[in-house]
C-alpha cells in the first residue's frame, strides 16, 4: 500500500469554527497526507497522499473526538517512469534560451 496514492472522502460533523480548527490541526499533523480539502458547509473532508485509509480515519477520530464516516476511497497507481520524465523536462529546459531578444526596456510613449 506504500506505493499507492489514495484519495479518500470522509464525512465529519463540523458544527463551528472550533471543530473546523480541530480537524484542520489533526490533518496538518499527519505527515502521510500530501493535501487536504475541508468543505465546511457540506461537512466533507477529502485527503490525498500515501496512507492506509482506515488508519487515517482512526487518527482523525482520536484527535478530534468527532465521528468520521468514510464515503469514498480511490487508489491511484503511480507510474515508475516519473524520474525519466523529470530528466527529459530538465534537459529540454537547458536547451531553451533564458532571455528573449525582443525585450523593449525603454518606453517612448512620452512625447513632449
Amino acid at each position: 500500500m506504500a506505493d499507492k496514492l489514495c484519495c479518500m472522502l470522509m464525512r465529519i460533523n463540523i458544527d463551528c469554527n472550533g471543530c473546523y480548527r480541530k480537524v484542520k490541526r489533526a490533518l496538518l499533523d499527519m505527515r502521510e497526507l500530501e493535501t487536504h480539502l475541508i468543505e465546511k458547509k457540506e461537512c466533507r473532508v477529502s485527503v490525498y497522499g500515501r496512507f492506509i485509509p482506515q488508519d487515517v480515519a482512526i487518527k482523525i477520530r482520536k484527535k478530534t473526538n468527532r465521528r468520521v464516516e468514510i464515503l469514498d476511497i480511490q487508489e491511484l497507481q503511480v507510474s515508475n517512469n516519473t524520474n525519466d520524465n523529470e530528466q527529459e523536462d530538465q534537459h529540454q529546459e537547458q536547451k531553451r534560451p533564458l532571455l528573449s531578444s525582443n525585450w523593449n526596456l525603454v518606453s517612448n510613449s512620452c512625447d513632449n
